[in-house]
Protein backbone atom coordinates (compact mmCIF):
# COMPACT_ATOMS: atom_id res chain seq x y z
CA UNK A 1 0.00 0.00 0.00
CA UNK A 2 1.49 3.63 -1.04
CA UNK A 3 0.08 6.44 1.12
CA UNK A 4 -0.78 9.13 -0.81
CA UNK A 5 0.63 12.72 0.03
CA UNK A 6 -0.45 14.03 3.83
CA UNK A 7 -1.09 10.80 5.23
CA UNK A 8 0.48 8.84 7.88
CA UNK A 9 -0.06 5.22 9.11
CA UNK A 10 0.31 4.68 12.52
CA UNK A 11 1.17 0.61 13.67
CA UNK A 12 0.09 -0.49 16.91
CA UNK A 13 0.79 -3.93 18.67
CA UNK A 14 -1.44 -5.05 21.60
CA UNK A 15 -1.37 -8.44 23.66
CA UNK A 16 -4.83 -9.64 22.98
CA UNK A 17 -7.36 -9.77 20.16
CA UNK A 18 -9.84 -8.24 22.56
CA UNK A 19 -7.70 -5.27 23.07
CA UNK A 20 -6.85 -4.94 19.62
CA UNK A 21 -10.58 -5.34 18.34
CA UNK A 22 -11.67 -2.20 21.56
CA UNK A 23 -9.00 0.10 19.64
CA UNK A 24 -10.16 -0.69 16.58
CA UNK A 25 -13.93 0.40 17.49
CA UNK A 26 -12.79 3.57 19.47
CA UNK A 27 -10.82 4.56 16.48
CA UNK A 28 -14.45 4.23 14.18
CA UNK A 29 -16.30 5.66 16.75
CA UNK A 30 -14.23 8.34 16.59
CA UNK A 31 -13.92 8.90 12.56
CA UNK A 32 -11.24 6.80 11.62
CA UNK A 33 -12.10 4.87 8.55
CA UNK A 34 -9.09 3.20 7.34
CA UNK A 35 -8.23 0.90 10.50
CA UNK A 36 -7.55 -3.04 10.69
CA UNK A 37 -6.71 -5.58 12.78
CA UNK A 38 -4.03 -8.09 11.81
CA UNK A 39 -2.59 -11.22 13.82
CA UNK A 40 1.07 -11.61 13.18
CA UNK A 41 2.40 -15.33 12.97
CA UNK A 42 5.25 -17.38 12.03
CA UNK A 43 2.72 -19.07 9.83
CA UNK A 44 0.41 -17.92 6.95
CA UNK A 45 -3.09 -18.00 9.01
CA UNK A 46 -6.19 -16.06 8.45
CA UNK A 47 -8.81 -15.57 11.44
CA UNK A 48 -12.01 -17.38 11.16
CA UNK A 49 -14.19 -16.77 14.09
CA UNK A 50 -17.02 -18.89 12.46
CA UNK A 51 -14.41 -22.01 12.07
CA UNK A 52 -12.64 -21.39 15.18
CA UNK A 53 -15.09 -20.50 18.23
CA UNK A 54 -14.75 -23.18 20.62
CA UNK A 55 -17.86 -22.35 22.88
CA UNK A 56 -19.79 -22.75 19.52
CA UNK A 57 -18.69 -25.76 19.17
CA UNK A 58 -17.26 -24.96 15.50
CA UNK A 59 -13.57 -25.91 15.79
CA UNK A 60 -13.04 -28.09 12.49
CA UNK A 61 -9.42 -28.84 13.71
CA UNK A 62 -7.21 -28.89 16.57
CA UNK A 63 -4.93 -26.10 15.44
CA UNK A 64 -8.19 -24.05 14.45
CA UNK A 65 -7.90 -23.20 17.94
CA UNK A 66 -4.14 -22.28 18.33
CA UNK A 67 -2.97 -21.68 15.63
CA UNK A 68 -6.36 -20.07 13.51
CA UNK A 69 -5.94 -22.55 10.88
CA UNK A 70 -9.17 -24.14 10.81
CA UNK A 71 -9.76 -22.42 7.10
CA UNK A 72 -7.10 -24.72 5.66
CA UNK A 73 -8.70 -27.19 2.89
CA UNK A 74 -9.08 -30.58 4.33
CA UNK A 75 -8.36 -32.70 1.69
CA UNK A 76 -5.77 -30.67 -0.42
CA UNK A 77 -4.07 -29.16 3.01
CA UNK A 78 -3.75 -32.18 4.89
CA UNK A 79 0.54 -32.15 4.97
CA UNK A 80 0.04 -28.52 6.26
CA UNK A 81 -2.57 -29.18 8.86
CA UNK A 82 -0.49 -32.23 10.03
CA UNK A 83 2.63 -30.32 10.46
CA UNK A 84 0.80 -27.02 12.28
CA UNK A 85 -0.66 -29.78 14.86
CA UNK A 86 2.78 -30.56 15.32
CA UNK A 87 3.63 -27.26 16.59
CA UNK A 88 4.09 -27.60 20.58
CA UNK A 89 1.72 -24.20 21.02
CA UNK A 90 -1.10 -26.89 19.68
CA UNK A 91 -0.46 -29.98 22.50
CA UNK A 92 -0.65 -27.35 25.61
CA UNK A 93 2.77 -27.46 27.05
CA UNK A 94 4.48 -24.50 25.62
CA UNK A 95 5.33 -21.27 28.02
CA UNK A 96 3.56 -19.00 28.04
CA UNK A 97 3.50 -17.03 24.80
CA UNK A 98 5.27 -19.45 22.96
CA UNK A 99 5.01 -18.66 19.40
CA UNK A 100 3.77 -15.03 20.19
CA UNK A 101 5.41 -12.03 17.85
CA UNK A 102 7.11 -10.55 21.28
CA UNK A 103 3.61 -11.24 23.32
CA UNK A 104 2.57 -9.10 21.04
CA UNK A 105 0.90 -10.74 18.40
CA UNK A 106 -2.54 -8.14 17.03
CA UNK A 107 -1.39 -5.27 14.77
CA UNK A 108 -3.67 -2.62 14.82
CA UNK A 109 -2.73 -0.30 11.62
CA UNK A 110 -4.49 3.03 11.06
CA UNK A 111 -4.31 5.24 7.75
CA UNK A 112 -4.70 9.22 8.48
CA UNK A 113 -3.92 12.43 7.52
CA UNK A 114 -1.36 14.59 9.23
CA UNK A 115 -3.84 16.66 11.31
CA UNK A 116 -5.55 13.48 12.92
CA UNK A 117 -1.92 11.81 13.75
CA UNK A 118 -1.86 12.93 17.53
CA UNK A 119 -5.37 12.28 18.58
CA UNK A 120 -5.53 8.29 16.48
CA UNK A 121 -2.02 7.96 18.42
CA UNK A 122 -3.87 9.25 21.89
CA UNK A 123 -6.46 6.62 21.42
CA UNK A 124 -4.29 4.05 21.25
CA UNK A 125 -2.05 4.59 23.50
CA UNK A 126 -5.55 4.85 25.96
CA UNK A 127 -6.13 1.42 24.95
CA UNK A 128 -3.10 -0.15 25.65
CA UNK A 129 -0.37 -0.39 21.98
CA UNK A 130 2.85 -0.83 22.17
CA UNK A 131 4.83 1.27 19.53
Amino acid sequence: MQLSPGERSILAYFPSSTAAQEAVRSLKEAGYSEVQVDRVSRYGVSFDTHYNNPVAGRALTQTGLTLYSAGTEPIEDNDTRVLLGADPSVEGYTPPGYGDAGGKAFLVTVVTDDEKIDAATAILKDKGAYF
